[in-house]
């Protein structure tokens, strides 16, 4: 008798994490208020071109949610947001002047002059 039976393939994340963001997720959550149990990226409908990208903690797991675990901490990207992110790069980028979260996302078709929002 043959065995027919084939493991599934472990679905890709849908945003991939650069080591640079795994690190600053990992400084988030080591002075993360004491309810927090990840970090989570929405798009909230935001800017002139109509998707922002946030980054905030989050105290509660949501069933829709993409849970991503990093070495430093649970990352979770909103449910509602994940078809807008799929294919995309989360990176942190830190520079003389600014610091922040930095996305290269495949699925934006534009971005607002300021760079705040993007539309889909």
């Amino acid at each position: 008798m043959t065995d027919t039976t084939s493991k599934r393939p472990v679905p890709k994340a849908a945003v991939i994490l650069t080591p640079a963001a795994e690190q600053r997720i990992a400084d988030l959550m080591a002075k993360a208020p004491a309810d927090a149990i990840g970090v989570k990226l929405s798009t909230p409908r935001r800017g002139c071109s109509g998707l922002a990208y946030s980054v905030d903690y989050v105290s509660e797991e949501d069933a829709f949610d993409e849970k991503i675990e990093t070495p430093g901490g649970t990352f979770y990207i909103d449910g509602a947001s994940v078809l807008y992110l799929i294919g995309s790069t989360m990176d942190w980028v830190e520079d003389d002047f600014t610091a922040g979260f930095v996305f290269e996302n495949p699925n934006a078709k534009g971005a607002c002059g300021c760079g705040e929002s993007f539309m889909v």
